[in-house]
């Protein structure tokens, strides 16, 4: 991933110097258990035990060293092996390239889920503190993009709150499952060491087992990590959407905080465009597509090819990375997010009371209107109110049937008590409570 959506943590663990201390660190955990499987007197020494811990190498020396084998482990444990001096004749010993690859990258992946699990409980923490600051802040709920029934902003933060615990979850769940090894060797039949050794090796790394492996780790495992890292970026969108929706100049409910020295046109000083929310919804494609891609690495020939290979050094850098640098971007824009709570009520009345009209349809029928009547009188109330630019209230009061509804002295009818915010808000402080659930 280019630096300029590289976080450095994550990033780090990404490196050629990364990548070849994961791998280091399966092959000395492996030669750390060999006299178990050899027997005494017929593995490596404590001598060449720690001559092997101690050895060391660099990006270079293996790439220069992958100009002859044309093979990167084979060439990393020629280096690695000649800076363990005699010793090094037991790195590598009864593996396979595999062996160290999935293995190395189960570490690679644990590292990342620490640093990106970390991440989404800090998005879910802005969007519950938020949420609770504004749970009884009046605004406009809108499906297909028009004014449908007031709610809280508050209520809608709350849903995105509860969609991240859920991709927290899913990620938490997701690191977990792939976090796995296998040290059994060629097309994965333990021939020359066994399962009690790989036992052993793996849980000096801490890692989990692959029940069966073939020569590598299936891949719907890493095809699961990515699945979930595509619908975590799915969510980061839907809130960038929003934050988007919000601040257009028609709404202004909402804007992206903007620095004092901070540029939103080269052209045009007076704007302030909502470029985080944008830059979210673009890498969430990214990941999408990355998701894609490792559905595809499932399917491989027989018990191993490398077309995976190839793939994976770039997704799952990428992916990772992109999930990690998301995250960390919308948890800022949801601390900073400006709210103008007036201009929120303000656009509660752009349709002059109409928004009640569901309030109003209800009350209607609880006197003994059908259901019928009832609609078409308030959709053409609302509609003269909206078109008129006039009090959707005064519309009906002046309509002869509600008029002898009002006057018969109905107790079921009361325009006054249609005509209030409280029936769309009262339960806003009971939903949002819910949250307090998450953990």
């Amino acid at each position: 991933m280019i630096d300029r959506y590289t976080r450095p943590e994550l990033g780090a663990l990404w490196t050629d110097q990364a990548r070849i201390e994961f791998w280091r660190q399966v092959e000395v955990a492996a030669c750390q258990q060999l006299p178990a499987l050899l027997g005494p007197g017929r593995g490596p020494s404590p001598e060449e035990l720690a001559a092997v811990a101690a050895a060391r190498t660099n990006p270079e020396d293996v790439r220069e060293r992958e100009r002859v084998t044309g093979h990167d482990v084979a060439a990393f444990v020629d280096v690695l092996g000649a800076d363990a001096g005699e010793a090094g004749r037991w790195i590598h010993f009864g593996l396979t390239s595999s062996d160290v690859l999935d293995t190395a990258l189960a570490l690679q992946l644990r590292a990342a889920g620490e640093i990106i699990v970390a991440g989404a409980e800090a998005l879910k923490s802005a969007l519950l503190a938020r949420a609770r600051e504004h749970v009884g802040t009046l605004c406009v709920g809108r499906t297909h993009g028009i004014h449908a029934e007031p709610t809280t902003f508050g209520l809608k933060l709350a849903g995105f709150a509860s969609e991240a615990h859920r991709n927290t979850e899913r990620l938490r769940r997701a690191f977990a499952q792939v976090a796995v090894g296998a040290i059994s060797g060629p097309v994965g039949t333990y021939s020359a060491t066994g399962p009690e050794y790989e036992a052993r090796v793996l849980a000096a790394l801490g890692l989990a087992g692959e029940p069966v492996s073939t020569q590598v780790i299936p891949r719907d495992r890493h095809a699961e990590l990515l699945s979930a890292i595509a619908l975590a970026g799915a969510g980061l969108e839907r809130l960038g959407t929003e934050i988007r929706h919000l601040q257009r100049t028609e709404v202004g409910e909402v804007s992206e905080p903007f620095g004092s020295g901070q540029k939103g046109s080269s052209a045009m000083p007076h704007k302030r465009n909502p470029i985080g929310s944008e830059q979210i919804s673009g890498l969430a494609r990214v990941l999408r597509a990355n998701a894609q891609a490792a559905l595809e690495d499932v399917a491989l020939w027989h018990e191993r090819d490398i077309s995976h290979s190839s793939v994976e050094r770039v997704i799952l850098p990428d992916s990772t990375i992109l999930i990690d640098y998301l995250q960390h971007r919308a948890t800022a824009l949801v601390e900073g997010m400006v709210i103008d709570a007036e201009r929120m009520r303000q656009n509660l009345e752009l349709t002059h009371g109409a928004l009640f009209s569901s309030s109003l349809l209800l009350a209607l029928v609880r006197a003994g209107m059908g259901r019928d009547e009832a609609y078409r009188i308030v959709q053409g109330a609302a509609q003269r109110a909206i078109g008129e630019g006039v009090s959707m209230r005064e519309v009906v009061a002046a309509e002869p049937a509600i008029q002898a509804l009002s006057a018969g002295g109905d107790a079921d009818f009361d325009l006054d008590e249609v005509f209030q915010y409280t029936h769309y808000t009262r339960y806003a402080e009971e939903i949002v409570a819910r949250l307090d659930a998450l953990h």
